[in-house]
């Protein structure tokens, strides 16, 4: 089945049902709670605005990303927004 077939198929949500739960509606029971460790380290990430630019790469650098999923433009994003948030954070220690 391919992403396209995927992205095609209805989906099976009761999205009305959703909107009606209560936060003691939802079971917790298989998410374990998280240490105050994790909110010291966690920052809000907001979109940014976009900018279209042109770029050269390897020919199978760019097949693969779109033959990996049909969202390959943001998986590419996230890729390269991972890798500045990375070496950014490497610098500044």
């Amino acid at each position: 089945m391919s992403a396209k077939d995927i992205m095609q198929k209805p989906a099976k949500t009761d999205w009305d049902a959703l909107a009606a739960m209560t936060d003691e509606d939802i079971d917790y029971s298989d998410i374990p709670p998280l240490p105050e460790a994790f909110f010291t380290h966690a920052h809000i990430w907001r979109p940014q605005p976009k900018v279209k630019v042109t770029v050269e790469m390897d020919a199978y650098i760019l097949e693969w990303f779109k033959t990996a999923a049909a969202d390959w433009q943001s998986r590419m994003q996230t890729a390269l927004r991972l890798y500045v948030e990375t070496h950014q954070a490497y610098q500044q220690h």
